[in-house]
């Protein structure tokens, strides 16, 4: 279902409810006030600037972040995946078609079922601001665009080589702070996100937050301006680094989450200590209206919706365009469940029957 048409049934629903019933009218009003839990749809944008064999890390974090998206929820439909380089195809790559983040080889993150929508030189600093604006040529494709809207929570992952202040993409351009503070305002100027997750894993990353003056984001990065963001381990195999510490340690953590997981963002904030990541994690709180601690981690690694259960039946009429909502409804009381506490409803994807 597109993003659009789920706001656009979520809101008849709360309609009909206003009108069958002020009870139910505040109840769904609740509902969808819970904590700022009201967003409708779930998106990820995750970047890896850099090119080159001895950058197979980099590429390594990026498909990593992407598996655990992908197995949380998100969809292909939903995840734009930027990739500087095809480490896969490397002649130097001694196990072609493959990428690990672990030198024991256990998991191909590369996989059968890759979507990459920015590949190669096509990823720049223009074609990623264009991204996040929604600035694009019409006669790009509906794979290349990120189609969200003032319901989309948006997790941003980047990772590449960076410094005070900018990240390098391709080694020939970069994006600054302030830019990427101006495509976050555009954004929210333009209602292209409820709320923001940015992760960014490289050199002096926390200064690529610094300038952030639009609402609703939190900030994470790897480390504090003047630390390096260092790399986690040799495959004597490959003959390079694989995974940075950062992206070692948060990945450790997203795969202990399931879509029912009850671990929030307070968690993951605290995933690399400095004695295991060296460089000291920064984050930004604030511009973020929410408490950490009360927001489930999958609100933006996964794609859960939240249920509301009720004891009415709702008869919901069938409108034409040029037609109004009816001042009446009926409704009626589900006599199987009379007495029955509500509660919340088991999340997608529901287990196969066995």
């Amino acid at each position: 279902m597109e993003p659009h048409a789920g706001r656009l049934l979520l809101l008849l629903l709360v309609v009909q409810l206003a009108v069958c019933s002020p009870d139910a009218e505040a109840e769904a009003e609740k509902f969808l006030n819970q904590e700022g839990r009201s967003h409708s749809n779930n998106w990820a944008v995750l970047v890896d600037t850099s090119r080159f064999w001895f950058n197979y890390r980099h590429v390594a974090n990026v498909l990593s972040m992407y598996r655990s998206v992908k197995r949380l929820g998100i969809p292909d439909s939903q995840i734009l995946l930027m990739v500087a380089d095809d480490m896969a195809c490397n002649p130097r790559n001694p196990r072609p078609a493959t990428v690990f983040n672990n030198a024991h080889q256990h998991i191909n993150v590369y996989g059968e079922d890759v979507e990459v929508d920015y590949r190669g030189y096509e990823v720049t600093v223009e074609n990623f601001v264009r991204l996040l604006t929604g600035r694009l040529s019409p006669s790009t494709p509906r794979s290349k665009r990120l189609l969200t809207d003032d319901g989309s929570n948006v997790l941003l992952y980047m990772t590449g080589h960076g410094g005070d202040g900018f990240l390098k993409f391709q080694d020939s351009e970069e994006i600054t702070n302030v830019e990427l503070a101006d495509a976050f305002e555009q954004m929210w100027q333009k209602k292209r996100y409820h709320e923001v997750l940015f992760i960014i894993d490289t050199c002096q990353a926390a200064s690529m937050y610094e300038h952030f003056y639009s609402p609703n984001i939190l900030a994470i990065a790897s480390s504090l301006v003047g630390e390096d963001s260092l790399s986690h381990h040799v495959d004597p195999a490959i003959g390079v680094y694989i995974i940075d510490r950062f992206t070692f340690y948060a990945l450790e953590f997203l795969e202990r989450v399931t879509p029912e997981s009850a671990h929030t963002l307070e968690q993951f904030l605290s995933v690399c200590p400095k004695h295991n990541c060296i460089s000291s994690v920064g984050v930004r709180r604030d511009l973020y209206r929410r408490d950490p601690k009360r927001v489930l981690v999958t609100e933006f690694f996964g794609s859960v919706r939240n249920v509301l259960l009720t004891y009415h039946v709702l008869q919901l009429p069938r409108l034409l365009p040029n037609d109004t909502l009816p001042q009446t409804c009926s409704s009626s009381s589900a006599g199987d469940v009379t007495g029955e506490s509500l509660s919340f409803a088991h999340q997608l994807p529901i287990p196969k029957a066995s």
